[in-house]
């Protein structure tokens, strides 16, 4: 499951609307062992020496990670300086900014809403009679605009605003969400009809967080903090600020390799880049969408099924959440100062890795990932397959 920091995968929009289900209906899997151990301390100082090494590559100046299983945060751990500058010893309660690990977030909040019968996949976000109707630019949009689905957003294949030298959450700074999605709706017709081609979107996923902000008539984080986090015992999670002086309190410091990370609107890029977290926020978060029966889902099993499946002529991304054949499922983040991944394993396993830096045009995205198998397979007893 290696993947690149933007490199994801083809994909083509798939099917309708998702019904409603009963509560009976909810995930059937039962982990498999029902628990499992925490490492010992040979274990953890074999993990530690793995990730220190991984540090030692790429110039990372704070790791942080966390596993779960059925339930339960198994084991957390963090290494090196959340600031360097003031010696700050970073800890498993300091935030990151988690960046693209923010859609599987929004994907799961869209998908509540559609089990509660507000949305449907089918559901046409532009243009009169659409889910933001005429709320963003001035009608007639340019070709193909009002033709997009809900199902385009999540699938990223709305059919343009994709995330090259082009991408409009990287442009326009000072521009609000209302303002930007108006000024590309007009100046950036798509480059295809929707539903033809995939196209990595960061746009597309901030337009779901004003779907939802319409829907629901509460401001988008808001809404996710009560509908979806609190519902998985995660109460520390926020929206990012921009700058060095906006960090929330146990925020680490960001460094660039020949980056700047604080020369951006990272709170606009809420639905799609915005929050911060703590490694075991997201392996909860895992935990209540991952199909098994400990902790009880916050999704039914049919709609998590739909989640997390994607069509056959493109396998690899579904809908917020990439997946393979072997069924795990997975979604990086990186922006500059940052690199993330959270991963749900076909065994029972949730885990989250951040860094408060990153190095582009290497290998250190798959490296994170690959570290974060190899640290789990340092507990033998724990069957990582």
């Amino acid at each position: 499951m290696r993947i690149g920091r933007r490199d994801f995968v083809k994909l083509a929009a798939g099917a309708g609307a998702l019904p409603l289900l009963s509560q009976a209906a909810r995930a059937q899997l039962a982990p498999n062992p029902p628990g499992i151990r925490p490492p010992a301390p040979a274990e953890r100082a074999a993990m530690a020496r793995l990730a220190r090494s991984f540090m030692d590559k790429y110039g990372v100046p704070a790791l942080s990670f966390a596993i779960g299983y059925a339930g339960t945060v198994v084991h957390e751990d963090a290494f090196g300086l959340a600031d360097v500058e003031r010696k700050e010893a970073l800890t498993p309660g300091h935030l990151f900014r988690i960046a693209s690990v923010s859609k599987p977030i929004t994907s799961v909040t869209i998908f509540r809403l559609i089990e509660e019968n507000r949305l449907k996949l089918t559901d046409r976000v532009f243009g009169p009679g659409a889910l933001l109707g005429t709320d963003y630019g001035q009608p007639p949009y340019s070709a193909g605009i009002d033709q997009i689905t809900l199902e385009h957003l999540l699938t990223h294949t709305a059919g343009g605003w994709s995330n090259d030298g082009r991408d409009p959450m990287f442009s326009h700074p000072r521009m609000d969400h209302a303002q930007l999605i108006s000024w590309t709706l007009a100046n950036h017709p798509l480059d295809r009809p929707p539903g033809r081609q995939y196209a990595y979107s960061n746009f597309g996923y901030c337009v779901l967080g004003r779907v939802i902000e319409k829907l629901t008539g509460q401001p988008y984080a808001e809404h996710v903090r009560t509908e979806v986090l609190a519902r998985c015992g995660v109460t520390s999670m926020t929206l990012a600020g921009n700058t060095r002086d906006q960090r929330q309190a146990g925020e680490v410091v960001y460094y660039g390799q020949g980056e700047n990370p604080y020369d951006m609107n990272v709170r606009r890029m809420d639905s799609h880049g915005g929050w911060l977290a703590r490694p075991a926020d997201l392996v909860q978060f895992l935990m209540h969408v991952d199909g098994y029966t400990r902790p009880a889902n916050l999704l039914h099993a049919h709609t998590v099924k739909v989640m997390t499946t994607a069509p056959g002529y493109s396998p690899d991304y579904a809908k917020g959440f990439c997946v393979n054949k072997s069924d795990n499922w997975w979604h990086t983040g990186s922006l500059p100062g940052t690199s993330t991944i959270v991963v749900r394993t076909h065994g029972g396993f949730c885990w989250a890795a951040f860094t408060n830096t990153r190095r582009s045009n290497s290998n250190m995205d798959a490296d994170l990932d690959e570290l974060n198998w190899t640290m789990a397979r340092q507990v033998g007893e724990w069957r990582v397959a």
